[in-house]
């Protein structure tokens, strides 16, 4: 199919089972530029206490080596290993927190909460290198490349002005501290990274529309797809209904024209009603017209009206009701119980002409 062809916007139809297949507009980068936005959030909130927590932890273990005796045992080994892995793990949990929330915002922001099973389905045409060569060297690849050009050059940019405005201030921190002068430069770097990472959130938003742009042009539909879909899909729910309640408008007038040309009407009296015709054109009796309630009186009330013999017998009434549908001829376990109700119609017409 030409892509020229796909003129048409995508259905609600089509988009919910492009969806169900996993495929959806979503960014790495922008998810990148979140995750990365948040652990900087983090450690600029947490640094402090992290940076307390490991000084502490440090004076701790130094104090324990202090005495060789009591670290060398296998208890003071394994205190040594139970404080480091205790401070790494208080140190790195709450910044692991805050990106995997940024992740999973970045997630559900680009394509809501709705997962699918489906894209976790090996499909080897994904692996297929001919499309996978089409899609490389089509436009999305001048779109990868000037992505690749802009994260590096805009990020460098960033960071160098960042760096090299902020080197003659730090020429007039000579004989400061230690600890003050580190306390500068984590500031100084964290900051030239929080922009970084602003100029990469921009580069995201920019990928993210690129990424749109491509799903709607690949969701795009031809003219008959559209047409295929609404013959299909189009008709609403109170439609279907008023066009099955006219049908069956239909077949119960057919079916009540049929009445007059029947032999008899075997009723229950009042809640079935059974009209059968035999003509020798088919091998047994056939029903061509049943109801039960409203319709089983109007059966026997155009039955009436035309001289239509109704005969009261509630368990063949019951019996050819359920288990004989219109059209059909009775089974041959109904045989004889019909047998006699119309050789009972036929002696009573009988007698009539004689009468007459």
């Amino acid at each position: 199919m030409a892509r020229d062809d796909r003129t048409e916007k995508a259905t609600p139809k089509h988009r919910r089972r492009a969806r169900e297949k996993g495929q959806v507009a979503r960014s790495t980068d922008l998810g990148g530029a979140f995750v990365l936005i948040a652990s900087l959030l983090a450690i600029s909130v947490m640094g402090p206490r992290i940076v307390g927590s490991g000084a502490a932890s440090f004076r701790e273990i130094l104090a324990k080596i202090a005495h060789p005796g009591r670290a060398t045992t296998a208890a003071g080994l394994n205190g040594l290993m139970h404080s480091g892995l205790s401070t790494i793990v208080l140190a790195v949990a709450p910044i692991a927190a805050a990106c995997m929330a940024a992740a999973l915002i970045a997630g559900v922001a680009q394509v809501g909460f709705r997962p699918s099973a489906h894209a976790l389905k090996p499909d080897f045409r994904r692996i297929n290198p001919v499309s996978g060569l089409r899609n490389l060297l089509g436009p999305n690849l001048v779109f990868e490349v000037l992505k690749v050009t802009a994260k590096v050059g805009v990020v460098g940019l960033v960071a160098g002005l960042g760096i090299f405005g902020g080197m003659a201030d730090l020429a007039s921190k000579v004989g400061m501290q230690p600890i003050a002068l580190g306390g500068l430069l984590g500031q100084r770097a964290l900051g030239i990274a929080q922009r970084a990472a602003f100029a990469y959130l921009g580069i995201g938003l920019l990928d993210y529309g690129w990424k749109r742009f491509r799903h709607e042009r690949q969701l795009k539909m031809t003219k008959q797809q559209v047409k295929d879909e609404t013959r299909q899909y189009g008709i609403s729910a109170e439609v279907k209904a008023a066009l099955r309640r006219r049908q069956m408008q239909v077949a119960r007038a057919r079916m009540m024209a049929a009445v007059p040309d029947a032999d008899v009407v075997v009723t229950n009296p009042t809640h079935f009603a059974v009209a059968l015709r035999y003509d020798g054109s088919r091998t047994a009796p056939e029903v061509i017209a049943k109801g039960k309630d409203l319709i089983a009186a109007q059966i026997r009330r155009v039955a009436e009206e035309n001289d239509v013999p109704v005969v009261a017998d509630p368990p063949l009434a019951r019996a050819l009701h359920q288990s004989v549908e219109i059209g059909q001829v009775i089974p041959e376990e109904l045989y004889a119980a019909v047998a006699r109700v119309l050789a009972f119609v036929y002696r009573l017409a009988g007698r009539r002409r004689l009468a007459a």
